[in-house]
């Protein structure tokens, strides 16, 4: 769904200062929209809407915990709002966890289920509920590759998100809302180093400015899924073919 100028809108981003969240946030301001970001840490937002201040667009700020109700209640308040449309939300906010699903304690799992399935759930319900009403919109929520294999709860959570956005794109799609699904592989930010893992080197790590550029060019296109990179599209496309026991097998050779 390509935006003529005068339709672009505010664009609002979760894990807005970092990353994936930071790089969509910059070439969405390039684009024309105004922003509304959305972290954790008050003082990085600052720091990011004035950077972002200088393409001479408005910028908003809303510091919220994701995890917590109540904050959540207030950005799904913003993205709900009829008087400031909300054309695009990107569900980007990550979280991951280092151990496996027994070494890690059940409130850090009930976290992780927080930002990657609840928030994306209600942000994108007040999302829908308005854009619907307006009969345009979009949404993209930020899944992972690591979907496509049977690989803990972080990959669950994210099959959780492929399906929904699969179900939504087809079911509002009619209504003129665009749903994607962005499946990023490897790519060099911050989330690795947040988990205590060592970031990689090589042809499977991505720039988040190629991936972003790449999911832009396919959610104007209209695509239900945005798989960046051919190396990752074929992985998508091999884990269509081997049976999940296989999977599982390669799985159990790493971490879970």
């Amino acid at each position: 769904m390509s935006l003529s100028t005068s339709q672009l809108g505010s664009a609002l981003v979760t894990g807005a200062t970092a990353g994936i969240g930071l790089e969509f946030a910059r070439q969405l301001a390039d684009r024309g929209h105004d922003l509304v970001l959305v972290a954790r840490d008050a003082e990085r937002l600052a720091l990011v809407a004035d950077e972002l201040r200088r393409t001479g667009r408005e910028v908003e700020v809303l510091p919220a915990d994701l995890t917590d109700r109540d904050q959540l209640a207030t950005v799904e308040a913003r993205v709900a709002d009829p008087t400031r449309p909300v054309e695009l939300l990107v569900n980007n906010a990550g979280f991951g966890l280092k151990g496996r699903f027994l070494d890690n304690d059940v409130d850090d799992e009930q976290r992780l289920l927080d930002i990657l399935v609840t928030a994306p759930l209600r942000l994108s319900h007040a999302a829908l509920r308005a854009q619907t009403s307006r009969g345009r919109g979009g949404i993209i929520n930020v899944s992972s590759v690591a979907s496509f294999l049977p690989r803990g709860t972080y990959g669950a959570a994210k099959m959780w998100l492929n399906r929904f956005g699969q179900w939504a794109a087809v079911e509002y799609g009619p209504r003129g809302v665009t749903v994607m699904t962005l499946c990023p592989g490897f790519v060099k930010t911050e989330f690795h180093e947040r988990m205590g893992v060592r970031r990689g080197s090589g042809f499977m790590w991505l720039e988040a400015d190629f991936l972003v550029r790449e999911a832009l060019e396919d959610y104007d296109r209209g695509r239900m899924f945005s798989v960046p990179g051919r190396q990752y599209k074929a992985i998508r496309v091999a884990t269509q073919i081997v049976p999940t026991r296989a999977l599982q097998r390669f799985q159990s050779m790493g971490r879970r």
